[in-house]
């Protein structure tokens, strides 16, 4: 599925890079489409090179009597190209650097660019580079960015909330958009515009007992969460907003459930399903509000920490490491800490927890 997934946003991005020229439209619309699609092709080729390492590199394309003769590139080269695509889609002047409407909000902006880009950057080691790029994302730290209008939110709790105004906020960098009203159904999971994550993490035959209990529904007890990460964060303010403590809930007769496969008694209360987001009609399960982040500010600014201190620009106090780590602490109200690599990603851990970085966090450092 991830493959078919990054090869079919390949295969379309190519495709309207193909057909444009011939399109009749503005010379700026057309322009804005180019980058879009380059920032997309990018983007899609990032996930892919870093779930597979070994893939194919298409940049038109492929007629399906082709299929069978595809070879893999190097590494270097899929790295090389993504580059490339995403520097394209930053020079293009029609790549807004900030959007008003709210019904274009899901679009690449140069911002996103500029953030994958130093992602990119990262995954490579290409420290200062990284660095460089997103210092231009992240700004003065916990300040509002002048260009991009990014700035961490107050309350690291209003990250998980679905209600409209809390979509695309000032930390979101990119940002992947659900809705409760597609009406998606069972005949075609894949063709819902509602987001599934939120029944997966729900528990098994959840029941409120009270009037206080969490409205959580019932869901399937997908990605439960570890003990180890449990320990990690039980003491940390940004717990009861990343995990829902069932255990507590069950002791203190609250609410029941049954347990699932790998049952520790903690789900991930980020992505929590909710019965007060249910869809009135169609398939509820198949049909929450929630968006996701693919890319946001507290991320960004944890990367460009990261990226300074490997390339020797300090960690103690009065070094920008040390200000983006703790502007990040600050917003839950921890104090300051140095900025020392391992500080920064026991931050990751627990800032990003569930949000899909740590699993390639590992990978890229050689921790796994």
């Amino acid at each position: 599925d991830l493959w078919r997934k990054g090869f079919s946003g390949v295969f379309r991005a190519n495709k309207l890079l193909e057909k444009i020229a011939a399109v009749p439209m503005s010379e700026a619309k057309k322009a804005r489409y180019v980058a879009e699609c380059k920032f997309l092709r990018a983007y899609f080729y990032f996930d892919l090179l870093r779930m597979f390492k070994n893939i194919p590199l298409l940049l038109q394309p492929l007629d399906v009597n082709e299929m069978f003769d595809v070879t893999q590139a190097a590494p270097a080269d899929v790295w090389a190209q993504i580059e490339k695509d995403l520097k394209d889609a930053i020079a293009e002047t029609q790549l807004p650097d900030r959007i008003t409407d709210l019904n274009e909000k899901a679009r690449a902006t140069k911002g996103a660019a500029h953030a994958l880009l130093g992602k990119v950057y990262i995954y490579q080691e290409k420290w200062p580079e990284a660095a460089a790029e997103l210092a231009l994302v992240n700004g003065t730290p916990g300040q509002q960015n002048p260009t991009y209008g990014y700035e961490l939110l107050e309350k690291f709790e209003d990250l998980w909330k679905s209600e409209p105004e809390f979509k695309f906020n000032k930390e979101s960098i990119f940002e992947i958009s659900y809705t409760n009203t597609s009406q998606g159904t069972w005949d075609c999971v894949a063709c819902t515009e509602g987001n599934v994550l939120n029944i997966m993490t729900g528990p098994r035959s959840y029941t409120a007992k009270t009037d206080d209990a969490p409205d959580y529904v019932s869901g399937w007890s997908f990605l439960t969460v570890s003990n180890a990460l449990y320990a990690v964060m039980k003491d940390d303010p940004r717990f009861p907003y990343t995990i829902a403590d069932l255990k507590a809930l069950v002791a203190s007769g609250k609410a029941t459930y049954s347990p699932g496969h790998d049952d520790t008694g903690y789900f991930l209360e980020k992505f929590m399903g909710r019965a007060s987001n249910r869809v009135p009609s169609g398939i509820p399960e198949l049909n929450f509000p929630q968006n996701l982040y693919d890319m946001r500010l507290a991320d960004t600014y944890l990367l460009e920490a990261e990226a300074l201190v490997r390339a020797g620009q300090g960690s103690g106090a009065g070094s920008r490491a040390y200000a983006l780590l703790n502007a990040v602490r600050d917003r839950v109200g921890l104090g300051p800490i140095p900025a020392t690599i391992d500080n920064i990603f026991l931050e990751r851990r627990k800032e990003l927890a569930g949000e899909g970085h740590r699993f390639f966090d590992l990978i890229r450092t050689k921790q796994a």
